[in-house]
């Protein structure tokens, strides 16, 4: 996967990907202020236990760095520790069961057709656009009740917010992060405001749908803040299509780069699963998450003090060789794969069967429709240049011979 590493795009702080791995599992980086985790067992245990490493990070950046930091946290799952953390997932549980989410494959199936055949009859397509950002958006926006005929509206702000390259930092914000962080907020603002405003039509007019059930709720008694409701729904929004849309393109590229295990999945669909689940470990849509110490603790031999922020590299631990035989091999029969590509422990994302589901539908449609699928070898591939993500902005295919 070297071509891919440093030919087309991959962040330079995602060396993991050129088959390197840090002699060291855990390292203080002096220029971020930051604790970087690279080994699985070690980003395991920060993943497992909250009392240690929390999931409120706010709380350590610096208030010059994200003045409306406080705009954002109410509600955000994401942010929350036990106990309020289990509350609020409880509200919404019930929306991703297995049985929910298995009534809805005719929808995903239906909808993977419909967007296809707008492209069939062409000799190439776009697969972001096309199929890999519509299909979980329309999904995740009908489950919230917002119009799925907004996407792109969506796509604009999240695009922009996912179009920075630079590095976190706790010690020193440059002119160049102060701007890419300005304009993340102001387009965070720009979906704060649409939700808002549906978030208000549902008190007026309750429909049946997850955000009228989000107005509705009570947690100890006492209905969620305005705040609240609409953070929560944009955590749903956001984690519940990017995901997904990094998935489609990875394992479709993945695939195309590794034409035995293409033609082996061509010729068996019942290897589609394991397929994407070795996707999901070789190139991590989630390369990074935080957490923040509450006390003093030690972690693959380095002393951490308390309220010192972890930036846990889930890419990197997905690919421990500790952990993984050969693991810059692209291999979906390996027998032993305890990726951490949706998290682990409290935070295990919740919409983890949702875009498994859809991954599967849409991937064996899209192998059934087009068998001579391939990617373009005149259009390279683009990345999503956030180094705290792995994924295709851009994947041109072939559809015909």
């Amino acid at each position: 996967m070297t071509t891919l590493a440093e030919n087309w795009g991959i962040h330079e702080s995602q060396f993991w990907l050129r088959g390197e791995f840090p002699a060291d599992p855990v390292r203080f980086d002096p220029e971020t202020g930051m604790w970087n985790v690279y080994g699985h067992a070690e980003a395991l245990k920060t993943l497992s236990d909250p009392k240690v490493f929390s999931s409120d990070t706010v709380r350590l950046v610096p208030p010059e760095m994200a003045p409306d930091k406080d705009l954002f946290v109410d509600g955000n799952l994401l942010q929350m520790d036990p106990p309020d953390h289990k509350k609020l997932r409880t509200l919404v549980s019930h929306a991703f069961t297995p049985k929910v989410v298995a009534d809805l494959e005719p929808r995903i199936a239906a909808l993977t057709n419909e967007l296809l055949d707008a492209v069939d009859g062409e000799e190439s397509m776009e697969l972001v656009t096309s199929l890999a950002y519509p299909l979980p958006v329309i999904v995740i926006a009908e489950l919230l009740g917002v119009p799925a005929s907004d996407r792109t509206l969506f796509k604009q702000w999240v695009d922009t917010m996912l179009n920075n390259s630079q590095q976190r930092s706790l010690i020193k914000q440059t002119e160049e992060d102060k701007k890419a962080s300005d304009e993340s907020v102001e387009q965070l603002k720009n979906l704060v405001n649409y939700l808002s405003e549906h978030v208000d039509d549902r008190r007026r007019n309750p429909r049946e749908d997850l955000l009228t059930k989000l107005v509705e709720a009570e947690v100890d008694g006492e209905k969620l803040t305005q705040n609240e409701v609409v953070n929560f729904a944009n955590v749903l929004l956001l984690a519940g299509h990017i995901t997904t849309t990094m998935l489609l393109g990875n394992t479709m590229l993945c695939l195309d780069s590794h034409p035995d295990e293409y033609r082996r999945v061509r010729e068996d669909r019942a290897l589609l699963p394991a397929t994407i689940e070795e996707s999901l470990r070789f190139l991590s849509p989630f390369a990074l998450v935080a957490r923040a110490t509450m006390t003093e603790v030690e972690l693959g031999g380095q002393a951490i003090p308390a309220d010192s922020m972890l930036a846990i590299w889930i890419a990197a631990a997905n690919r421990d060789p500790r952990t993984f035989e050969d693991p810059g091999t692209f291999d979906p029969a390996r027998t032993h794969n305890p990726h951490l590509a949706f998290g682990r422990g409290i935070h295990f994302c919740i919409g983890a069967p949702l875009a498994r589901l859809e991954g599967k539908t849409a991937l064996g449609i899209l192998l059934d429709r087009f068998p001579d699928l391939r990617t373009d070898p005149g259009v390279p591939p683009s990345f999503i240049p956030s180094p705290n993500m792995t994924g295709v902005n851009e994947l041109r295919l072939l559809l015909k011979p």
